[in-house]
């Protein structure tokens, strides 16, 4: 069985707060904590693809990052990058995820959902999900969805427990965390 404690990186895509700020990514990082896992890494970005794309595809590359977990710069202002600058990075889109962040949102803001660019996808073995940057839409995210999705026990399925089938057909050095 595959280790249920899951390391996990958290990148805030914000041109207005700092770290000290980043509420959201304090949420998501609190609440992964809580759940078992391990905060891999932690990092705020500028709204730019590129400054996006560098710190994505560094965890992307690393064997010490499973999950990463993104907030920020999914809405529709010229400033707002972020599915721009994941899209192109990833093997597999997880289009699932953004369907159901939207539907369960809706219940949340209403039609106002539609402004979300929630994307999800897996690169190089590495699960990728971008949120929106507010709190409660992180709140949403982690705890309708990511929480059970990256939980073991969850039954029929779940993300977690299909991450060493990630790497099935990976290029060499790439390989699936440790197993217990």
């Amino acid at each position: 069985m595959p280790n249920t404690a899951l390391a996990i990186a958290v990148l805030t895509v914000s041109d207005s707060r700092s770290l000290a700020e980043d509420t959201s990514g304090d949420l998501l990082a609190e609440r992964l904590a809580s759940a078992g896992h391990t905060l891999a890494d932690r990092r705020l970005v500028r709204d730019d693809v590129y400054a996006i794309r560098a710190v994505a595809s560094a965890w992307i590359a690393s064997a010490d990052v499973q999950v990463i977990l993104a907030s920020g710069g999914t809405g529709l202002t010229g400033r707002d990058s972020t599915p721009e600058a994941l899209l192109p990075l990833f093997d597999k889109a997880i289009d699932g995820f953004g369907e159901l962040f939207r539907h369960v949102s809706f219940a949340e803001i209403g039609t106002s959902t539609v402004q979300s660019r929630a994307v999800g996808g897996l690169a190089n073995g590495t699960l990728i999900f971008a949120m929106p940057g507010s709190t409660g839409a992180c709140r949403t995210a982690w705890d309708k969805i990511l929480r059970a999705q990256l939980d073991i026990a969850t039954k029929p399925c779940n993300f977690a427990e299909l991450l060493p089938r990630f790497f099935e057909h990976a290029p060499p050095g790439r390989k699936p965390p440790e197993q217990p």
